[in-house]
């Protein structure tokens, strides 16, 4: 309970600093910046060698694949029968299965379950959420989007390859058989500790609540799809087969994150009902402090 209560102190110190004119408004995709490019790839040269490979393993990188499909099924079945639009329905797809399971999922597995457990979100979140990302988010972009620059099969991989944390997984995996020299363990412990008051500062900052009344139907449907539905579904069917343990748990948790902050601010950028984006991620992001607490008991 203690950490939980340190990650909502760090929201609010984000939240707080953004009415600070002395901060400039870019300050959160700074943040964001040093997340990506430092303290995340960091984190994960730290902890991914820690792991001790299983079948179990398999849990992490198969099941936000599962979530997409069961999200996106009950999404286009939704717009079929309420007779949502176009940008509507792309903007929903786009965020609807894809959780911030980095940003906030690793400072949240952390909070529940501790350090041990941190390896099992970064292989969900990169194995699974960032690759989706990359993949599935540029089709639903290239077929509901409006941008002129429509993604290639080129400009996937290439997105894919180059992303800093996903270079960083390929070398924890290619290192593992290797142990670290003291000071570059050292080194990467001090800027793995960086990656979560970095991370809740800047979604504090970030933070944005347009809610528009014409779209609280879209977004309550979307919310509860991504907060409540497809953890529950994934629970239910990880118990059906007789699965558990932290490791499982820890899956759990993060079929249970919100929308995650890049999806909304790319289908705000290619015009996917922008406000309703920016709703989902909001409100998402605050909804997600009493869901999430709530999914942990039933695990």
């Amino acid at each position: 309970m203690e950490n939980f209560v340190i990650i909502i102190s760090l929201l609010l110190i984000g939240m707080g600093i953004k009415r600070l004119s002395i901060f400039p408004k870019e300050t959160g995709n700074v943040l964001n910046l040093i997340v990506i490019y430092i303290s995340l790839p960091a984190l994960i040269l730290l902890k991914i060698p820690e792991l001790a490979f299983s079948t179990e393993l398999l849990v992490p990188t198969i099941m936000p694949w599962g979530m997409l499909i069961f999200s996106v099924t009950l999404v286009l079945l939704l717009s079929k029968s309420l007779q949502w639009d176009r940008s509507t329905t792309g903007c929903l797809l786009l965020l609807v299965p894809l959780g911030n399971t980095s940003f906030l999922g690793i400072p949240m597995t952390r909070a529940f379950f501790g350090e041990q457990a941190v390896p099992y979100a970064l292989l969900y979140d990169q194995l699974g959420s960032f690759l989706a990302l990359a993949t599935y988010g540029s089709l639903v972009l290239a077929f509901y989007g409006t941008g002129e620059s429509k993604p290639t099969t080129k400009k996937v991989l290439k997105k894919v390859f180059s992303f800093p944390p996903f270079i960083a997984l390929v070398l924890a995996f290619a290192l593992k058989p290797f142990s670290y020299p003291p000071i570059a363990l050292n080194l990467l412990e001090m800027l793995a500790a960086t990656l979560i008051p970095l991370v809740m500062i800047a979604v504090g900052f970030q933070l944005t609540l347009q809610l528009d009344k014409n779209l609280i139907s879209q977004l309550s449907i979307g919310l509860a799809i991504k907060l409540i539905a497809a953890p529950l579904a994934a629970l239910l069917f990880m118990r059906m087969i007789g699965l558990g343990g932290e490791l499982v748990q820890v899956s759990i948790l993060e079929a249970g994150m919100p929308p995650i902050v890049s999806a909304g601010a790319l289908a705000i950028l290619d015009d996917l009902s922008p406000p309703l984006a920016a709703a989902l991620v909001g409100v998402g992001i605050l909804i997600s402090f009493l869901t999430l607490p709530l999914l942990y008991q039933l695990l």
